[in-house]
């Protein structure tokens, strides 16, 4: 199966939602903050890992917080994927914090300072 297939990103999509419902409503940490939204899943071609994008609306120490809490709670949030999605294999899942949109946000008060200084 190549990367940028039909095949590989419906299962990306798939797992992106999976995982969005598993972190809102199955999870149960509190050092999971309640606006944590997952952005992006890419998950390998031979489905035996994957990366989860996550964005974290909040400080450092929220994004911090809930990505240990993520981290803690990998075994359930695998078993749970590997109950609602039908995979030859589950991927094992790693947590990686998407900062693009916070970056985005900090270029644009940057150039709407430029533009008012003009």
């Amino acid at each position: 199966m190549r990367k940028n297939s039909i095949k590989n990103t419906r299962i990306n999509t798939e797992v992106q939602r999976e995982l969005s419902n598993i972190i809102r409503e199955g999870i149960k940490d509190p050092r999971i903050h309640p606006m944590t939204t997952v952005v992006a899943v890419s998950v390998a071609p031979d489905l035996k890992s994957c990366r989860a994008y996550i964005s974290v609306l909040g400080g450092e120490e929220e994004q911090k917080a809930t990505l240990e809490g993520l981290r803690s709670a990998e075994g359930y949030i695998r078993r749970e994927l590997a109950r609602t999605v039908n995979l030859r294999n589950t991927p094992e899942i790693r947590f990686v914090l998407d900062q693009s949109i916070e970056y985005g946000v900090h270029m644009s008060h940057l150039i709407d300072e430029v533009n008012k200084d003009s």
